[in-house]
């Protein structure tokens, strides 16, 4: 049995959100800040993380699990995500704190 992801991954550290209806939760590790990829770019996540799959669905939203081993399969220091607002974003994790943690890597990847 396959599970449908509202992602996919690409390569050694670059997540592609491809669906609108479901935003992401990018989880890299206990010790850095979540981000949420919306259809309109990427904001920080203060919320609660979803505790499993069902309510993640009925808040609509998908936890990436960074670390896990069906993504990437540990945490990472440098990761690209291809958002639906057709830029590509680049989160530099040794960063965090700084205006260049998140920033824009490409205007249109496309």
């Amino acid at each position: 049995m396959t599970i449908e992801r509202a992602y996919v991954k690409s390569g050694r550290n670059t997540i592609i959100h491809k669906e609108k209806k479901y935003d992401l939760i990018i989880i890299n590790g206990d010790a850095h800040p979540k981000i949420r990829v919306t259809a309109d770019g990427l904001q920080p996540y203060k919320e609660s993380v979803p505790r499993n799959r069902r309510e993640a669905k009925e808040r609509y939203v998908e936890v990436v699990q960074i670390g896990s081993p069906d993504v990437f399969g540990e945490e990472k220091q440098l990761l690209f995500i291809q958002a639906l607002d057709n830029r590509e974003y680049k989160i530099d994790y040794s960063k965090v704190g700084t205006k260049m943690f998140v920033r824009v890597h490409q205007e249109s990847y496309l």
